[in-house]
């Protein structure tokens, strides 16, 4: 074979490599009907620096309105209505601790809603203050963020009492077709510490089983793109990866074979 053939053969070649065809599907080492293990069920706690809101009910209203000394309400004897107008809320301070009506200083961190909805009623209850109370809690301020090759990334909210990764992707329109599926970077600070978690929504084994697999609260997901989109970006206006740069250089270095060999 000629010089001149090996020219734009090998320059073919060069631009093919950079082309790899990225994974797409999710899941791709489930068979049907299989089972797969997974983590406990991971519950959102609170910690401090979160918010909060609390209610307190009863039958008789007068006797609960104590206890929602942060609710901007006002009760009406003659109706023995209780209107709301404005919501406060209570913050969990670094001791991990709530100051709560009458009860005072409640600890909260570490617990799930149901936990902090438990340890308040039982407090009322066993301390005669209310002996019938219903106690509702929810989060406030608590947020998740999803970054790079998503549909819609962004900042959204906590609104349920576990969250996992494939919900936080499906909140935020699932991956574009540019996004890495196998290898997903949650990041997320624990005890003082930012902690990074790489995750393969490839392999439902690996990714059920992940620390990750359930978010918390400050959570960051980022995707990165894949090379068929870092093949055709550019840095600093340098076209060097881009797919029309190598089509041009086939097409150049084609041309300088035939002129040069010819």
């Amino acid at each position: 074979m000629k010089i001149k053939n090996l020219i734009p053969i090998a320059a073919m070649l060069i631009f093919l490599g950079s082309c790899q065809t990225p994974k797409l599907g999710y899941f791709q080492d489930v068979n049907t009907g299989a089972i797969e293990q997974m983590l406990a069920p991971r519950y959102i706690t609170f910690q401090p620096g979160d918010k909060l809101f609390i209610l307190v009910s009863s039958k008789n209203p007068e006797l609960a309105y104590i206890f929602n000394l942060n609710i901007v309400s006002q009760y009406t004897p003659n109706t023995g209505a209780l209107s709301t107008t404005r919501v406060a809320n209570y913050t969990v301070d670094a001791n991990g601790d709530i100051n709560f009506p009458v009860l005072g200083t409640v600890h909260v961190a570490g617990m799930t809603r149901s936990e902090v909805a438990t340890s308040i009623r039982e407090k009322l209850v066993s301390q005669n203050l209310l002996r019938d109370a219903t106690v509702t809690v929810d989060f406030m301020n608590l947020y998740f963020s999803v970054m790079g090759e998503v549909s819609q990334p962004g900042r959204f909210q906590i609104d349920r009492d576990r969250v996992t990764i494939i919900d936080a992707l499906s909140r935020a329109g699932d991956l574009t077709i540019f996004g890495k599926r196998d290898n997903v970077l949650v990041m997320r600070e624990e005890n003082g510490k930012q902690m990074a978690y790489r995750v393969d929504l490839t392999n439902a084994a690996e990714l059920y089983n992940s620390p990750a697999f359930y978010l918390k609260q400050d959570d960051i997901v980022y995707v990165e793109p894949n090379s068929t989109k870092a093949n055709t970006s550019t840095v600093n206006g340098n076209n060097v990866r881009s797919t029309s740069f190598w089509f041009s250089l086939v097409s150049v270095l084609t041309s300088l074979s035939v002129l040069i060999f010819k």
